[in-house]
């Protein structure tokens, strides 16, 4: 059975690797949530969203997640009703929602987050220096992926 740096020194043996490796990392992260969320990953994303550009109107909202409007709407009705986020209309375009967080909303993103975040850096103390600092080299990379179309 090939290794995984023979696999890797292809792209498309590397595109491969990154993929088993990052789903594997984000069902590991998802187990990791915070016991008391009982919302939804995708929902969560949402909240994420808001947390990290702000408000945003429904169809920015809709783009960042790559989904449609209509469930996106869904989605930000879902979070209002529990108190999560609030719909106002946009100063010059009344016709567009606007979306911003709760502190409630912030509240769950911060808890979820910590959480996670607490348990990767438990992970990445078992690693050389010289790894940590190959995924601080790589985490900008990653994130530019993770935006292309």
């Amino acid at each position: 059975m090939p290794t995984v740096e023979k696999v890797a020194r292809t792209d498309a043996g590397l595109a491969s690797e990154l993929r088993m490796s990052v789903m594997r990392l984000r069902r590991r992260l998802a187990n990791e949530r915070d016991p008391a969320n009982d919302l939804s990953i995708p929902v969560m994303a949402v909240l994420g969203a808001l947390f990290r550009y702000g408000e945003l109107t429904v169809g920015e909202l809709a783009a960042l997640e790559r989904v449609q409007p209509p469930t996106m709407t869904r989605k930000v009705t879902f979070l209002e009703e529990g108190g999560y986020v609030a719909r106002r209309a946009h100063e010059t375009d009344g016709r567009v929602v606007v979306v911003t967080l709760t502190d409630l909303g912030r509240e769950r993103v911060l808890a979820d987050r910590l959480r996670r975040d607490e348990w990767l850096s438990r992970q990445l103390r078992d690693l050389t220096p010289a790894e940590r600092d190959v995924l601080r080299a790589a985490a900008p990379i990653l994130q530019r992926l993770s935006e292309k179309d």
